[in-house]
């Protein structure tokens, strides 16, 4: 059977998993030459790492924050100082904004690679095993154990990060952009509501499903916005996906998710578990009461805008940049106030969410090409490696000391370069011209970049919150191999677009519940038990790296 496989993040949106290819060693030495293997391996990078000129050709996606002020990442503060400690230049290739994918699946199919590549490697087709196969890419396994110190010891020294960033065959082929403060950084979203009606109608943050129920009508009945119009939405959501499923947020209040899940220690779809019917009921209820915004289906951002800072959005689900910050520096009002609420209580009391908490590694990385000269190779993965050194690592986090940021103890302190920007750029468009912390980029994200621009206590509060949510339902980055990739993406394309639809239904009245368990024999009919099947079989395989 060929190896193509895909991480697998199951979350309750229903997506079809992506396909993915082979694996095989590639066309460029994935191994080190017997007179390389009697050097030392490094214990640090040196500065400069080489006195020769060398050229790294290096093609990765740009980025809206950068492209408001920078032509491309070689101007970044970081990269320039990189330059400077490294003695290595670098020549960025990036595709336009929003053309990453076919421009990406273009550059893989030619002859004449970059010496690097950074991308999403979920998103390549056939996955980085089928760039191993094809020889697109090479095996980076003994020459971070050469040449690469740091990653080495972050990789040696936690389990997870060893398990997360190896294929399945044990394989590691990028520097990936880490989370080794997993919880911290990826609780940064979750369902947020008016603090402020909360207090004005004596309500408490809710923390089950029956409690939001009890919130959502009031605000539906007790007019919080007090303009005497009954226009309040208890709930409402931006980027509508043209059905329900952004209700999901509320399904682990069931103790269910969406989609693939893990219950008792085997994989399972949640759609078939009886909690889903229940999830499906209440959600029925509260559409057809009016607490749920009835273009919650349709709203784009500028529609969700409107809806919030025209005090009538009550509650809905985002982060604490995008759905906080955002709107406390956009309203005046000084009443104006959110909070960020618990994940909802599943019916065993535990506080379950919707995505893994506790992922350390992301599918976005550095690879070296099978096109970098061979000689060149020991070069390219040093100059990667800095990155996670402590040096690197601030200097990517941050930017330029006493420039972007300062030091106070252990924590870090953005300068109004940053925070207040004299040339009118965002905070976020501002940190982009000094560091890759606040886009993605080939670094262990560090959190006290996320401390530091947090500078509301709703946020703070909310990132806490957040943080306490139990990821045991949600399945890790598991792998496909190729032909189960094809089974998984033929069964699961017409499976998740009947769910979407009949959910949608369910929820809108328009489809009786009596249809319902006719609903799950159709599912069963599609081959699901195939599917859950394939996802145990990954499961397994990952456990075993």
């Amino acid at each position: 059977m060929k190896k193509k496989i895909v991480p697998i993040l199951c979350s309750v949106i229903f997506t079809a998993s992506v396909v993915a290819g082979c694996s095989k060693s590639g066309e460029s030495p994935s191994t080190l030459k017997p007179a390389d293997m009697k050097e030392k391996a490094l214990a640090e990078i040196p500065l400069p790492i080489t006195k020769d000129p060398l050229t790294i050709n290096y093609w990765r996606a740009n980025d809206p924050k950068l492209t408001a002020s920078l032509a491309n990442f070689g101007e970044i503060a970081a990269y320039k100082k990189k330059e400077e400690l490294t003695g290595m230049k670098v020549n960025f290739t990036h595709p336009p904004l929003g053309q990453q994918k076919d421009q990406f699946n273009l550059l893989i199919a030619s002859k004449d690679l970059p010496d690097i590549i950074y991308y999403n490697w979920n998103d390549a087709s056939g996955g980085p095993e089928k760039m191993l196969a094809d020889g697109r890419i090479i095996k980076l396994n003994d020459y971070i154990d050469q040449y690469a110190p740091n990653l080495k010891k972050i990789i040696n020294s936690d389990p997870d990060v060893k398990k997360q960033i190896s294929l399945d065959d044990g394989t590691i082929f990028m520097f990936p952009l880490l989370k080794l403060d997993a919880i911290k950084l990826n609780g940064t979203s979750g369902l947020i509501l008016r603090k402020d009606w909360l207090e004005k109608l004596n309500l408490k943050t809710p923390t089950t499903i029956d409690e939001w129920y009890t919130v959502l009508k009031a605000f539906k009945e007790k007019d919080p916005n007090g303009n005497g119009k009954p226009d309040e939405l208890p709930f409402t959501g931006n980027w509508g996906p043209g059905n329900l499923t952004k209700l999901l947020d509320f399904s682990p209040g069931f103790g269910v998710l969406g989609g693939f899940e893990m219950k008792d220690g085997k994989v399972a779809f949640g759609p078939l578990q009886p909690e889903y019917k229940n999830f499906v009921e209440t959600m029925k209820k509260w559409y057809a009461e009016g607490l749920i915004d009835p273009e919650i289906m349709t709203n784009d951002g500028k529609a969700f805008d409107y809806k919030v800072t025209n005090n009538v959005a009550g509650s809905f689900y985002g982060g604490v940049f995008s759905g906080m910050a955002k709107y406390f520096n956009l309203m005046k009002d000084a009443k104006f106030d959110l909070t960020g609420a618990p994940w909802p209580k599943g019916p065993d009391g535990k506080t379950y969410a919707t995505f893994s908490l506790n992922q350390k590694v992301l599918s976005y990385g550095e690879a070296i090409t099978s096109s970098a000269k061979a000689d060149k190779i020991k070069y390219l993965v040093q100059w990667m490696d800095f990155n996670y050194s402590q040096q690197g690592h601030d200097l990517f986090n941050f930017g330029i000391e006493g420039d972007s940021y300062t030091k106070d103890g252990n924590a870090i302190k953005f300068t109004d370069k940053i925070l207040k920007n004299p040339k009118g750029l965002t905070y976020d468009q501002a940190l982009a011209t000094y560091s890759l912390s606040i886009m993605d980029g080939p670094i262990n994200q560090d959190s006290k970049y996320l401390d530091a621009l947090m500078t509301f206590q709703g946020q703070k509060d909310a990132n806490a919150e957040w943080m306490k949510g139990n990821s045991s339902l949600t399945l890790p980055a598991i792998r496909t191999t190729e032909d189960e990739s094809k089974t998984i993406a033929s069964v699961m394309g017409q499976v998740n677009t009947y769910i979407n639809e009949m959910q949608t239904s369910f929820i809108m009245g328009k489809t009786p519940m009596t249809e319902y368990d006719k609903f799950v024999k159709t599912i069963q009919g599609m081959g699901i038990d195939q599917a859950t099947k394939i996802y145990q079989d990954s499961y397994n395989r990952y456990l075993k790296r």
